[in-house]
């Protein structure tokens, strides 16, 4: 018995260090990308994001593009917490959420990874004085249409997730639906109107991954001591 014991106490701290550990990635994936989102065009002399781009160096929109697959992994290796958290729901539900979740997080890379276009087509419009928006035009309706792909993925996500949540069918308290992200989201418009100068570029430019640094640092918190079976 008193085997036994050790043995279902070593798996329940091991289930504890992965939940701890993936929120810890998906914290990181969020981090990386807005880093990768300030190399591209930030500048503390200007606001004005084309421009900026345009006149980086080459080794900052390299780096970028870089950090979208270090991000998508960690993005990814975060929602082994979202796994663990949605075990009390039905198998059906907690694998569309897991599938929209993961469906959204590579849309993030890839979208990012769509900005060398934009930064390249800025930065050879810059060196040759040609008009940077007819230069960046087709790179920025390409990356805007694949930002469409993510509306019907994220309404299906918050659909799923916050009725799970708000049901009491996960591991999750009722209070981390103010972290999801479909309410920071909303509240960017607000931002927009009071947020100026440098704060607004930052703030709103790197946004959407500050808003999944918010879910994984509130996901984490929310998990941190919760003990569930294998």
């Amino acid at each position: 018995m008193y085997i036994y014991e050790i043995q279902i106490n070593k798996r329940m701290n091991t289930n504890i260090f992965w939940l701890r550990t993936f929120g810890i990635f998906g914290i990181l994936g969020g981090l990386t990308l807005f880093a990768g989102d300030m190399l591209f065009y930030y500048n503390s002399e200007s606001i004005n994001i084309a421009e900026n781009m345009g006149n980086v160096s080459d080794a900052r929109i390299i780096a970028s593009g870089v950090s979208a697959f270090f991000a998508t992994l960690f993005y990814l290796l975060g929602l082994g917490q979202i796994y663990y958290a949605f075990k009390p729901s039905p198998k059906k539900i907690r694998n569309i959420v897991l599938i929209s979740f993961a469906s959204l997080l590579v849309l993030y890379g890839v979208v990012h990874g769509a900005y060398v276009g934009i930064a390249t087509s800025a930065k050879l419009a810059v060196q040759n004085n040609l008009d940077i928006t007819k230069s960046t035009a087709l790179a920025l309706k390409t990356n805007n249409t694949l930002r469409l792909f993510g509306y019907p993925i994220f309404l299906v996500l918050s659909i799923y997730f916050l009725s799970q949540v708000w049901k009491g069918n996960t591991l999750y308290p009722k209070w981390i639906i103010f972290f999801f992200p479909l309410i920071p989201f909303i509240i960017q418009f607000i931002l927009a109107e009071f947020l100026t100068g440098t704060a607004r570029l930052i703030i709103l430019g790197g946004y959407l991954n500050l808003i999944l640094v918010l879910f994984f640092f509130a996901s984490t918190i929310a998990l941190w001591n919760k003990e569930i079976e294998s």
